[in-house]
């Protein structure tokens, strides 16, 4: 029911009957597949944006995971992280990390800057390659080749497919300046998906108005505020419907009073039941939100748990030290982020 929906306990329980819909249309609208220039942009899927006549002639049909076809069972993890390992060079940033965000749940992920947060979200989209370590979406394992720092996912097709079903909403935003916002928010269903253009600018509107701008379709991103791009940012994620959203420190290029404007928005697809993984320095919105909360230090999971044994009762010294420097240690009274 809508006011069970709109529960922040029945998240975990609870999967949304558009599901379904979603994936019988991406079942039957093929992705497109193929060599992408570099010098191209990310999209919010982590995909390079080309040009569509290119991808209309170049899309392939791509099989999809059994997950894909049916609705998520209760315990299903959609996306799960075991024992990752990821080095730059010498430099070892993950060292053996796990992470498991259940179907309707949010798992915040909190730490000192270079603490591998980013790298570790950058990694369970596959825009950075892992050197050891497997990565699961809906219980489906990425396919590797190569070993150590030659490995790689050996299968083009299932990277593209994982891609499009992980929205990513960057902290720089990432919109096109030479697009408007209605634009950039329909571009990756229609080139990418390959999605019926009106239906999906009448989808694109309707995330814009959920996210605040419905008013703002025809401006450029240049005209807005930063707050307003970054809701603009996650309309456009939220348009390609897909299985979990990746939120990588959302609000940390904004000042405090833009900072909220996201924030409630946040907030409010918390309690739609919308799987998330979220990389923040913001405490509050972490302890608010999240079903789940890790503490990476170090390239290491130091401590984990609920947000409020995990904020109230710190086992961690690290953990503690970390809190309390950031003004919300043991015994802090906690605010509601957006208050």
């Amino acid at each position: 029911t809508r006011s069970a929906l709109q529960s922040r306990r029945c998240r975990g329980r609870i999967v949304t009957s558009s599901a379904s819909a979603v994936w019988s249309i991406f079942q039957s609208t093929p992705t497109a597949r193929c060599l992408i220039p570099r010098h191209l942009p990310y999209d919010a899927t982590g995909l390079r944006r080309f040009p569509v006549a290119f991808a209309t002639r170049m899309r392939p049909t791509l099989p999809q995971p059994d997950c894909c076809n049916t609705r998520p069972a209760l315990t299903e993890n959609v996306i799960e992280i075991r024992d990752l390992h990821k080095a730059y060079g010498s430099l070892e940033v993950l060292k053996g990390v796990d992470v498991a965000a259940p179907a309707g749940h949010v798992v915040s992920l909190i730490g000192s800057s270079g603490s591998g947060k980013s790298t570790l979200l950058r990694c369970a989209n596959l825009l950075e390659d892992s050197q050891q370590g497997d990565i699961l979406f809906c219980g489906e394992p990425v396919a590797w080749r190569g070993a150590g720092a030659a490995r790689q996912p050996a299968d083009r097709a299932q990277m593209i497919r994982i891609r499009t079903n992980l929205s990513m909403v960057f902290q720089s935003f990432n919109l096109w300046a030479h697009m408007t916002i209605l634009q950039n928010v329909m571009e990756a269903p229609v080139t990418v998906l390959g999605r019926d253009r009106a239906e999906v600018e009448e989808a694109a509107r309707r995330y814009l108005t959920k996210v605040g701008i419905g008013d703002k379709c025809d401006v450029y991103p240049a005209q807005l505020s930063g707050g307003q791009q970054q809701r603009a940012a996650i309309a456009r994620a939220l348009a390609m419907e897909p299985k979990a959203l990746l939120f990588d420190e959302p609000t940390s290029a904004l000042d405090p009073e833009l900072e909220q404007e996201v924030i409630r928005v946040i907030k409010a697809l918390a309690d739609e039941g919308r799987t998330m993984i979220i990389v923040t320095h913001d405490m509050n919105l972490a302890h608010d939100v999240s079903d789940h909360v890790i503490f990476l230090h170090q390239g290491r999971v130091e401590e984990e748990g609920a947000p409020e044994s995990l904020f109230g009762a710190p086992k961690s010294e690290r953990l503690r030290g970390f809190l309390s420097a950031t003004g919300h240690g043991q015994g802090a009274a906690w605010r509601l982020s957006g208050s």
